[in-house]
């Protein structure tokens, strides 16, 4: 994750709460989150099928997918003549389970 996205060293903050603020800011574009939801909708796929999909050019999509793996949301699988990418179900979930602890921490007062 690129720095400009995310403070990876901001004081006072633990591991854990830094990578779920890298991942949630993966997550902050919404080419990215359709970009998920093409990949949820098959097993694997390569960068020209997401391509082809959406209205964006190879080298943003390409951008796109890069911030998605550096974030640990997307695994790449490196092929002979294409690369295959897949959601990475695992991470999500752990997203998933921060935001939701996150939300009944802050909430449970109510």
């Amino acid at each position: 994750m690129t720095e400009s996205l995310m403070e990876t060293n901001a004081p006072g903050c633990s591991p854990d709460s830094r990578a779920v603020a890298a991942r949630l800011a993966a997550l902050s574009h919404p080419a990215r989150i359709e970009i998920l939801k093409h990949l949820s909708a098959s097993n694997s796929c390569c960068c020209r099928e997401v391509v082809d999909r959406f209205d964006l050019a190879q080298s943003t999509v390409s951008q796109h997918l890069k911030i998605l793996v550096e974030a640990g949301l997307v695994r790449f699988e490196p092929d002979r003549q294409r690369s295959r990418y897949a959601i990475d179900h695992a991470a999500l979930a752990d997203v998933s389970a921060s935001l939701a602890a996150l939300v009944d921490s802050c909430c449970s007062g109510r």
